[in-house]
């Protein structure tokens, strides 16, 4: 008859692991690499947007609703609902909508997921005395 190992063959097992390469990365204490045309949180210049409402009429998601910004209309995205695929960057005339690298959009707070347009600050000169 064989003899029975004392140590279990599960202890063992175990065992190794602790000596082998994870098969998992270390997020997120280490940032993964990412492609360069990664689709993340898109990114809205107010600047060059037109107000057009292109980018809404064609999302398929309907995640872009245009609002009343500074007497313009402006697109106010949902990211709650985006589905990432930038057919609204693909369509701004004025390439107003570019996409990012940041995707940690997990949140508990629905309402932290609308981004909305913020109005353009005006330059305000200083007067000063002569």
């Amino acid at each position: 008859m064989a003899k029975k190992s004392r140590v279990p063959q599960i202890f063992k097992s175990a065992v190794s692991y602790f000596f082998t390469k994870p098969a998992t990365t270390m997020y997120p204490y280490v940032k993964p690499q990412l492609p360069d045309n990664f689709r993340g949180q898109p990114v809205f210049d107010i600047q060059l947007c037109v107000g057009c409402g292109l980018c809404g009429k064609e999302c398929p998601s309907r995640a872009i609703e245009m609002v009343e910004v500074d007497g313009k209309n402006r697109p106010q995205f949902r990211l709650d609902k985006c589905i990432f695929c930038y057919q609204c960057a693909e369509t701004c005339p004025k390439k107003a909508i570019t996409n990012s690298t940041f995707y940690e959009l997990a949140t508990t707070d629905k309402s932290s997921l609308i981004m909305k347009p913020q109005p353009i600050l005006q330059k305000i000169e200083a007067v000063t005395d002569p």
